[in-house]
């Protein structure tokens, strides 16, 4: 009789195929193997161990990824692992973003590190942490497996923006952005209670069943928490009017931190909200269409307006952030395969572009990172030719000038606005744009007019980098590696975008 109570209450547990979630594997072997080689020594081991390291692991990552890449192609869509991951067009995508953010992101922290004469593992480590996180929520077919990985996503970034200990300011952001994550955290958990509570399931697709089979009178429920859920990925992609952390905590987190965490962040929150509402709550469309409109006319506007005014280039660049959040939902509001295939190839080219202009930044900012007034550029151009031709040109792709990806990333989430029948949102959205060319243009004419960079910090910073032959430009190797591949894709897709777009394009969803 015992024997039988504890075989009934044996635990079943899911086969594991661990090839379907490898690249997270790699990245949280990476981070682990770091941790331990670094405990190993007692003098920090130099920053170019490290960054080459992460380097790799990202790479292993991105091979892992073309690897479920080709199993897609070959063999279709699956799932993995009790259904609870998806391993689709749509999941490779951001498994491959994921994995160039971490190639790309070590050479601009190798550079800023050596800038600030700092060592150690944490800006090495942590990113994996993150970058593991953001995976789990492009791939999760369960929303409790979205807020773990929203959870491993969003505690390593509160811990970069606390980690300059030398700025008070870095202190209080991260104070802030772990304050507000948590809040934004109990909303979701909420809204996936109520969720449970009129579905009888945190399963995506069991839940898109239910609601095609079944239809619920007074769904008050279904709503609050649909709408509870919303809320909560508003949040972490700080859209109108959930976005008041997000000035403070760019402002005040170290430069290359923010960089980073307005790449990973809008992946990994994009990616699980696209997800839930295209694949979860597609017969609801006609309750959360008419919120996203809302959201999206004052996200872009709002944060194109307010970017006008800003004297802090950091400040300026979280308010660009959230009117640029308000174009990639432009593309989730119109609820069509043209709209999410742009949404999807803004949130790509958009990690780039945010990641090369916050390394400039953070380079401009001189040691201490403390100069980030946008007059303190002037004349920049002068001193730093290649660093204020790059931030230029970062400028002006988000801008959305023509021959870059920025334009095609605009172009196409207002073209799917338009089939989708939102003219006023469309027009709404170019408004915001031609708003927002003011403040990009603003910082190019100041590097590029009339006047002489007069920092003192400059010969400090010819001194850090004169060891290397691209010292006369005011950058390392790495520094010099990281930009040219951001300007890389940034260029090379603005004028053969068809690559990417098609990758864009045929990154279908498995529940759709």
């Amino acid at each position: 009789m015992i024997t039988g109570v504890i075989a009934a209450q044996a635990l079943h547990l899911p086969h594991v195929n661990y090839t379907t979630i490898m690249p997270e594997l790699i990245l949280l072997g990476g981070m682990l193997v770091l941790l331990l080689v670094s405990a190993l020594f007692k003098k920090a081991l130099p920053r170019d161990f490290y960054a080459t390291s992460v380097v790799g692991v990202g790479v292993a990552s991105l091979i892992a990824s073309l690897v479920l890449y080709h199993d897609v192609a070959s063999h279709g869509p699956f799932t993995a692992i009790a259904h609870s991951i998806d391993i689709d067009g749509f999941s490779v995508l951001f498994l491959t973003l994921v994995s160039c953010i971490m190639i790309v992101y070590p050479f601009f922290a190798h550079a800023y590190l050596q800038r600030e004469g700092l060592d150690g593992v944490e800006f090495f480590a942590l990113p994996l942490i993150s970058g593991a996180g953001a995976m789990f929520m492009a791939s999760a077919n369960d929303l409790i497996l979205i807020f773990l990985g929203l959870e491993i996503l969003s505690l390593p970034l509160y811990v970069m923006a606390g980690m300059d200990q030398r700025r008070e300011a870095s202190g209080e952001a991260a104070m802030k952005y772990f304050i507000m994550g948590a809040f934004s955290s109990a909303i979701f958990l909420y809204g996936m209670a109520l969720t449970y509570g009129a579905t009888g399931s945190l399963n995506l697709a069991e839940i898109s069943a239910f609601l095609a089979k079944n239809y619920i009178f007074g769904n008050g429920v279904l709503l609050a928490g649909m709408g509870l859920l919303l809320i909560g990925f508003l949040f972490k992609i700080a859209a109108v009017p959930f976005h008041y952390w997000s000035p403070d905590v760019y402002q005040g987190s170290p430069t290359i931190a923010t960089g980073f965490m307005a790449a990973i962040a809008k992946a990994g929150a994009f990616a699980a909200m696209i997800r839930v509402f295209m694949a979860t709550f597609p017969t609801l469309a006609s309750d959360w269409q008419p919120l996203l409109w809302v959201i999206v006319v004052l996200t872009t506007l709002f944060g194109a307006v307010v970017a006008l005014v800003q004297k802090d280039v950091k400040r300026m660049l979280a308010y660009s952030s959230i009117n640029q959040a308000g174009f990639i939902l432009l593309g989730l509001q119109a609820d069509t395969s043209k709209g999410i295939g742009a949404s999807l190839y803004y949130v790509f080219i958009y990690s780039f572009l945010i990641l090369g202009t916050f390394a400039v930044v953070a380079i401009a900012g001189a040691r201490g990172d403390a100069i980030h007034d946008i007059d303190d550029l002037r004349g920049y151009a002068k001193s730093h030719p290649f660093l204020a031709t790059s931030l230029a040109i970062f400028l002006v792709a988000q801008a959305g000038a023509p021959f870059t990806t920025g334009f095609l990333a605009k172009l196409q989430v207002v073209t799917a606005a338009i089939d989708a029948h939102s003219y006023a949102l469309a027009v709404i959205a170019m408004i915001s744009a031609a708003i927002a060319t003011g403040f990009y243009l603003r910082i190019v004419y100041v590097m590029f007019g009339d006047g002489t960079d007069t920092r003192v910090s400059v010969p400090a910073e010819k001194e850090v980098y004169s060891v290397s032959p691209l010292g006369q430009l005011g950058v390392s190797p790495w520094l010099f590696t990281g930009i040219v591949l951001c300007l890389s894709v940034t260029i090379l897709f603005g004028f053969w975008p068809q690559p990417l777009v098609d990758f864009a394009t045929h990154a279908k969803l498995l529940f759709v």
